[in-house]
């Protein structure tokens, strides 16, 4: 695959405010403000960096790569919301078939689509992944779950390969394309840049074993969380 999706489908179209907006407050803060309100993590290793944070910084916000560990998991990580948790025999399974740490699967679900399997965003992006149509081959379901992993995975795993295991960057490309993949923290777009924030941060904290992650809750608090509750009446999660 050429390319992901060069925009930002963090959010369905079917949420009850414009939550991609949302999502980009914090960027959009810190350049009207000059204030710091996103830091993005930046990790060596996951299991001695995850309180480590630093502004934002061509200098230092990709510098220190999260290197992918694909070792074998009883499950996901506590932090994930229920909604993301209801997948996980099939993120073990799809982590499984393509040699994906399952937790990176669960942050990119987590970010991408809440575990909202019909999900379509603005751009068009479709399913659990958020994958674009171009991706699929004639005659493919985009909302089948198995169908929309492999797709999406399959470029995902293409990332961490161009990367050499860097999953901050990989993060990076599944949202900005291969180009973003390659590039630094100061040739990607704001989205990219608020993307690797939240995904980085998200994935340090579930591979340093903690049972909450404070960049998900404020990614909840930003309008992540008011979508989950959606896909989660969709689902049939009690609250």
């Amino acid at each position: 695959m050429s390319s992901y999706n060069d925009t930002y489908p963090v959010m369905p179209s079917i949420a009850s405010s414009n939550l991609r907006m949302l999502l980009l407050l914090p960027v959009v803060a810190l350049v009207i403000t000059g204030l710091v309100f996103i830091r993005p993590r930046v990790m060596a290793a996951p299991e001695t960096t995850v309180s480590r944070e630093t502004t934002l910084s061509s200098d230092t916000a990709v510098s220190s790569p999260i290197i992918a560990k694909n070792v074998p998991s009883s499950g996901i990580s506590p932090v994930f919301t229920p909604e993301v948790r209801y997948w996980e025999p099939q993120i073990l399974a799809w982590a499984a078939e393509f040699d994906l740490d399952p937790n990176a699967v669960a942050t990119i679900m987590q970010v991408e689509s809440c575990g909202d399997a019909t999900a379509v965003s603005h751009a068009g992006a479709q399913g659990l992944f958020q994958v674009m149509p171009f991706h699929f081959a004639a005659g493919e379901d985009p909302f089948d779950p198995d169908t929309n992993a492999r797709r999406g995975l399959a470029y995902f795993a293409e990332r961490l390969q161009q990367t050499n295991g860097d999953m901050g960057r990989a993060f990076a490309g599944y949202n900005g394309g291969h180009v973003a993949a390659g590039g630094s923290w100061d040739t990607w777009a704001a989205e990219t840049q608020a993307y690797y924030t939240w995904t980085t941060g998200i994935y340090a904290d579930a591979q340093a074993g903690s049972a909450e992650s404070p960049t998900l809750q404020q990614w909840q608090e930003v309008g992540g969380g008011s979508y989950c509750q959606l896909v989660a009446a969709q689902l049939g999660i009690a609250p």
